[in-house]
């Protein structure tokens, strides 16, 4: 775990804090005057009711009541794609550093992750889907996406070129295996030998298989659509561009509605032109948005290792020491939350279906996460009239309480 001069020490400890925790056992807890976010629009002066970790229709007369007016309540974020944070990657941090890392994103709202791994050795991949397996098993992950090593070395951004392979159906059926069933996404150029076997073999097994870091064709980003690929791993990032004779992945991908979109709000990989594309093509129901983050996220500039790559942090920005590739992000899920309601003027309900409802649906989760109804999670982010974190609950417990009362 890397610890840059001049930042701030990691979360501590995490694995106690985060399992520290317990949700309340009295009587119900009730947030009432809040800017209710729902799958059917915004409600003024609302309320959420949580009883156990659970969100309720009714409130009891003895229930414990928090004021919240002029602040949001929206469903806690969905991050599908991520590698980190506070000073620790998923890809090689021991249980108690990923777990720092969860616990950062945490405390920024994220209350659901998928943990992402970067290119490596397949023994060593392998090992890792056994680690995070378990971190899955316990709750404390949603499941394992591997980026990589099944990508073009043409586009391979920060990522190791001498451990990139073809993607061999029994190359990621080995990985599939190792991690136990909780295989969530594998990224894959699919245009190589063995791609779209590969695509298959993921459909089948109820994996998700993302198009990313490609140098694919129209026409075979189509191809890969029709055998079951139904995500575009930070679209326009890692492929090639949109042209006028040649459309590439990127037209592919937007026009069809099958597929879910990730994009990187962060200022620094999108222009914000090109998230307005995004939705207008795609439609704020197609639009996931993720960190991709990596160690820095929360954590502080300096230089860090991303799989075997080392990485320089400068306000902000990550990027490989050699070469200057773009490598992963610092993003934490509230930031692209408030970038996308302030600087790209998305109404709250789009910023919301794509950092909660989406990717849940995806996940195959949405009928325990990703939005306020009855019967689902309490799990729910509040935020002040500046979109800026004021209380994050996971599982009906507080991981960030608010000073309202």
């Amino acid at each position: 775990m890397a610890t840059p001069q001049g930042a701030r020490g990691p979360v501590e400890p995490a694995a106690s804090a985060a399992r520290a925790r317990q949700a309340p056992t009295g009587p119900q807890l009730v947030l009432k005057g809040a800017r209710v976010v729902l799958p059917t629009g915004v409600v003024d002066a609302g309320h959420v009711v949580v009883e156990g970790t659970r969100i309720t229709g009714t409130a009891q007369e003895n229930a414990h009541v928090i004021d919240v007016s002029n602040h949001y309540v929206v469903p806690g974020f969905v991050d599908i794609h991520n590698h980190g944070g506070g000073g620790a990657s998923f890809t090689s941090g021991t249980v108690d550093e990923v777990l720092t890392g969860i616990e950062t994103h945490r405390l920024h709202g994220t209350t659901t992750l998928v943990a992402s791994t970067v290119t490596g050795d397949m023994d060593f991949l392998a090992q890792r889907a056994g680690l995070l397996s378990e971190l899955a098993e316990q709750g404390d992950i949603a499941g394992i996406h591997f980026e990589g090593p099944f990508i073009s070395p043409c586009r391979k951004g920060a990522h190791s070129e001498e451990l990139l392979r073809h993607p061999d159906p029994a190359d990621v059926r080995k990985l599939i295996d190792a991690a136990r069933g909780h295989a969530k996404m594998v990224t894959l150029a699919t245009e190589l030998p063995g791609g779209i076997d590969s695509v298959r073999l993921l459909a089948e097994h109820g994996v998700i298989a993302a198009v990313g870091h490609t140098d694919a064709t129209y026409e075979q980003t189509v191809e890969a659509i029709d055998a079951g690929a139904t995500v575009a791993t930070h679209l326009f990032n890692a492929m090639p561009a949109l042209g006028h004779r040649a459309p590439g992945p990127i037209a592919a991908l937007l026009e069809d509605e099958r597929v879910t979109v990730e994009l990187i709000n962060d200022g620094t990989h999108l222009h914000p032109a090109a998230l307005e594309l995004a939705f207008h093509h795609a439609g704020a129901d197609r639009v996931a948005f993720i960190t991709d983050a990596m160690d820095a996220a929360g954590f502080g500039d300096g230089r860090y290792m991303l799989g075997p790559l080392e990485v320089e942090v400068q306000d902000g920005v990550a990027r490989l020491v050699e070469g200057g590739s773009i490598a992963g992000s610092t993003l934490t899920l509230d930031r692209a939350f408030k970038r996308a309601v302030t600087v790209d003027r998305l109404p709250v309900e789009d910023a919301v279906a794509a950092l909660s409802a989406n990717p849940a649906r995806l996940l195959g989760m949405w009928d325990s996460i990703g939005s306020l109804e009855p019967g689902k999670y309490a799990d729910l982010v509040v935020l002040d009239a500046d979109f800026d974190v004021k209380g994050v609950m996971r599982r009906g417990a507080w991981v960030v309480e608010p000073p309202v009362r």
